[in-house]
């Protein structure tokens, strides 16, 4: 398969518009647009009866300790854990693209609703679910796409990995409120193929 944006190139930065975070200007981080990006893919294995999509960010601190100080930066070679920021099941077979903009267009403090989703496909919840769990204002169940709003003193560029699986069930056992990691385990003899596209982002100053 192949995995194309008109909004990014692989490897290349994402456009503002499609992160949940954007610079303030003043060395840290406001809301941005959160429009989910564009995406289509060609050459779909023969027997896909489903898709899923999955945007994960590899490079999360494994510790908060020095995530959004002033006085310093998160170290380089601190540990790195995956945090998921879409999860998207179910997405018919007959679907070759997802628009800008089609699934998110906005950042909703609390979450979006979910898992129903457009096209009678059905959303996951995403890792800004367990970031935002302590604070008040902001607490709640985050389901679909909430694009990247990495630390704003983290010492590396972030990378958001768009994965297109193509499945030969029509629907993925998971229910409720479903997590990234159930999906993975649950599509794996599923697979008849998949695709991946690559964006970067960063909040640093220094590395902007």
């Amino acid at each position: 398969m192949q995995l194309r944006s008109d909004d990014f190139t692989d490897g290349q930065p994402l456009p503002t518009r499609l992160a949940a975070g954007k610079p303030d200007g003043q060395g840290q981080g406001t809301f941005s647009d959160d429009l989910n990006p564009h995406l289509a893919w060609t050459d779909v294995p023969a027997g896909t009866r489903s898709f899923v999509l999955i945007c994960h960010d590899p490079d999360v601190p494994s510790r908060g300790d020095d995530v959004n100080q002033t006085d310093r930066e998160v170290p380089a070679d601190l540990p790195r854990v995956d945090f998921f920021h879409w999860v998207l099941v179910d997405l018919p077979a007959t679907r070759t693209s997802i628009a800008q903009g089609e699934f998110s267009q906005s950042f909703v403090p609390g979450g979006k609703p979910g898992p129903a989703a457009p096209q009678g496909a059905r959303q996951g919840l995403n890792d800004f679910t367990g970031w935002f769990a302590a604070d008040a204002a902001m607490a709640g169940s985050y389901f679909g796409y909430d694009g990247p709003f990495p630390p704003f003193n983290d010492s590396i560029v972030h990378h958001y990995v768009f994965t297109l699986h193509a499945l030969s069930v029509e629907r993925v056992a998971v229910e409720g409120a479903f997590t990234g990691a159930q999906v993975r385990e649950a599509i794996a003899p599923y697979v008849l193929g998949r695709a991946e596209l690559t964006g970067t982002y960063t909040l640093n100053r220094r590395l902007l």
